[in-house]
């Protein structure tokens, strides 16, 4: 039973790392990242569709993202939807294709952005903190019930401690090379 809390507590910590990457993606940076339009959904024949199953999304350069409908009746909703959405670029439709070209950052937007991302750090530990005190609280639970002794229990809550340091770990890597990106452009 202790080896499935420690089990677990590892696969939900990972998943917050996954998470957090997932998140840091969507963040601009000032280069051109498909995953900048990974929230975007599109009025598809009445139904909310991801854009990316609408559309081959490329980076033919460096601040540039280009969007290729694979049907192209539905580029007139796709241009409406990146309009309404939250990304704040301009989309230039040509009838073919529609390109988002990404802005150069002002150096006070990259400040912005970098707090952005140390706020999404932050959260991230956080969830991090909480799966760490459910794995405490379980195997203190495991405890009581005479499932394991007091030295076992003290191990168990070193190796929880163990992943959650290395968890952190992670998170504070990939938030400063996210940083990083952002302040050098």
């Amino acid at each position: 039973m202790t080896q499935e809390i420690l089990k677990d507590a590892k696969l939900r910590m990972k998943q917050s790392e996954q998470s957090y990457l997932r998140e840091l993606g969507t963040i601009r940076a000032g280069r051109a990242n498909p995953s900048l339009l990974n929230r975007v959904n599109v009025e598809y024949y009445g139904a909310p569709t991801p854009l990316n199953q609408l559309a081959q999304i490329s980076v033919p350069e460096a601040r540039v993202l280009l969007i290729t409908p694979y049907d192209k009746s539905s580029l007139g909703n796709i241009e409406k939807s990146l309009n309404q959405s939250d990304i704040g670029i301009p989309p230039s439709n040509d009838g073919n294709v529609i390109r988002l070209v990404v802005p150069a950052l002002t150096e006070e937007r990259r400040k912005d952005i970098a707090k952005q991302v140390g706020k999404e750090a932050e959260s991230a530990k956080i969830v991090i903190r909480n799966i760490r005190r459910d794995a405490m609280d379980s195997l203190k639970k495991a405890e009581k019930a005479s499932d394991i002794t007091e030295d076992e229990l003290r191990q168990y809550e070193e190796d929880v401690q163990k992943l959650t340091d290395a968890s952190v770990k992670e998170i504070d890597k990939l938030s400063n090379e996210k940083e990083k990106e952002i302040i050098e452009g």
